[in-house]
């Protein structure tokens, strides 16, 4: 559970480990049918992972995502990046090589295939996933699992998630989706919590601000703890995530980024 949810922070995927039974929610259109109107290809975001204990904030990582326009059996795909490293000065503690990729369709926003290639703490794992749409199969490493329709991965779900239009929900919405990871299948919602403006180590934004429902695990507290926030432009970049852990707390804050789709309307000032 431990390298299964610092992955998912690393990845920005703090926003998908939730859990909700609804079959109506499995198949909610918000989740169905999105077309990519936020990013494009070349775009390049940087964050900086930092730890706290007692009101102390130590740089223990960094996190980089990228995307390329690439094909994959001769379809069109959006082939997304995420690394995530601790810095040497960490590494004694939990050294981290983390590298998730994820090939998605341009004009269905699913997944046809996921990598997953992580070095954490000397326990290395790899595992590739191919998602057949046709058939609801993931091929994976170990077998074939059956997946629901519009399932997503690691990290095509953070993208997937960034064309949400936000306008369509009131604070305290909860907008549902479904996640292949581990071979198994995930149900999950993210609360949207409103608009703010937040200070971020790199300057001020306007934000959209939501919330995970957190499933407690080894690190992760229970409940509705953690919060993302987003700029609220056309372009929907994380600029801060926030979690308490069991001992401390998590907090990740862009840091640079190139190539975005759009003008980055929502910031204000440089920190």
């Amino acid at each position: 559970m431990f390298r299964r949810s610092f992955a998912l922070l690393l990845a920005l995927v703090l926003i998908t480990t939730a859990f909700t039974n609804s079959p109506e929610q499995i198949t909610d259109p918000t989740f169905c049918g999105i077309r990519n109107t936020c990013f494009k290809e070349e775009e390049r975001i940087t964050y900086t992972v930092y730890y706290t204990v007692i009101g102390i904030y130590i740089n223990a990582g960094t996190a980089v995502f990228t995307t390329k326009l690439e094909k994959l059996n001769d379809k069109p795909v959006y082939h997304v990046v995420g690394t995530g490293v601790t810095h040497p000065s960490y590494d004694w503690l939990y050294r981290v090589r983390d590298r998730y990729e994820s090939y998605i369709d341009t004009t269905t926003m699913q997944p046809l295939r996921f990598v997953r290639n992580v070095d954490e703490g000397g326990h290395k794992l790899y595992q590739l996933y191919d998602f057949n749409k046709a058939t609801n199969i993931a091929t994976t490493t170990k077998g074939e699992y059956a997946v629901p329709d519009c399932v997503q991965d690691v990290m095509s779900s953070i993208y997937y998630a960034r064309n949400i239009d936000f306008s369509r929900f009131k604070p305290g919405d909860k907008i549902p989706f479904t996640m292949f990871l581990d071979y198994e299948n995930f149900n999950l919602f993210i609360r949207y919590q409103g608009k703010e403006t937040i200070k971020t180590r790199y300057g001020t934004f306007r934000t959209i601000k939501f919330s995970p429902l957190l499933v407690k695990g080894t690190i992760f507290e229970g409940g509705e703890k953690m919060t993302v926030w987003v700029t609220d432009d056309a372009n929907h970049i994380p600029v801060r995530i926030e979690s308490p852990i069991v001992v401390g707390k998590v907090k990740v804050d862009m840091m640079s980024y190139a190539n975005l789709r759009y003008p980055l309307n929502s910031f204000v000032r440089l920190r």
